[in-house]
């Protein structure tokens, strides 16, 4: 619809696609709650998906997303093992890789797989991949030990697999973790554009059953005013320094 899209004009994304050199292989979009991160990063999955189609290429396309409310469920292990799920289930793996986790998903109330098996079998099972798309939304909501342990263990497979990409999302506050674990990573920063605004007013509008409510001026008016509120209300916002109250 148009949403977000102009992420894909941005010379990092393209810098993240294009190069073969290994030189860009991590972009983190950062952005507060509500300006459309995991909008985003589902379009840069169906983009990837999309190309890979089109161009018959042999690309492949796996993520995760992070969610506060399921962080019990959503261990270091159990992130793992969604990745190397999907990367079982979308291509060839070599056999023992197979065979181990075939293994591991008939355990029923034992204990799997230990973390450094896991870490290995998906080194393994990425490592035979001739190129991989990793997109990982909402990094912020992974409990800080687990995502320290999971952009641990994407350094060491992006360092023994140079041809993968890794696309992450998350708010400011987890830039740090994020360049301690991929130095010279590239970020961009998402915030509310009034592209944006405009196309999804448009659509809200032209979606509009009751018409004689409203004129041409009136719409042009709804077009030319919101978006300018909106950009100005997000500026003010996010230029706010945030305190901690004090009792008195």
């Amino acid at each position: 619809d148009g949403v977000g899209e102009w992420i894909f004009e941005r010379d990092e994304y393209l810098k993240w696609t294009t190069e073969e050199d290994g030189s860009h292989p991590v972009i983190f979009c950062e952005g507060d709650p509500g300006v459309g991160k995991t909008h985003i990063s589902s379009l840069v999955m169906d983009r990837l998906q999309d190309e890979a189609i089109r161009s018959r290429q042999n690309v492949k396309v796996i993520g995760l997303y992070c969610d506060y409310l399921d962080r019990k469920e959503q261990t270091i292990r159990n992130l793992l093992g969604a990745l190397l799920k999907q990367v079982a289930c979308i291509g060839d793996i070599p056999e023992d890789i197979r065979q181990v986790f075939e293994a591991a998903k008939g355990y029923l109330g034992g204990t799997g797989p230990r973390l450094s098996q896991l870490r290995e079998m998906l080194k393994t099972a990425i490592a035979s991949q001739e190129q991989l798309f990793i997109c990982i939304d909402a990094l912020d909501e992974a409990s800080p030990e687990h995502r320290v342990d999971l952009l641990d263990a994407l350094r060491e497979i992006s360092r023994e697999s140079p041809s993968i990409r890794i696309f992450l999302t998350g708010r400011p506050f987890v830039r740090s973790d994020v360049e301690k674990y991929f130095p010279g990573v590239q970020v961009i920063s998402v915030s509310p554009t009034t592209d944006d605004i405009k196309i999804y007013l448009t659509r809200k509008l032209d979606k509009d059953t009751v018409r004689d409510a409203m004129d041409n001026r009136l719409r042009e008016d709804i077009l030319r005013i919101i978006p300018a509120k909106i950009s100005e209300m997000y500026v003010e916002i996010s230029s706010t320094p945030i305190g901690v109250p004090t009792i008195h």
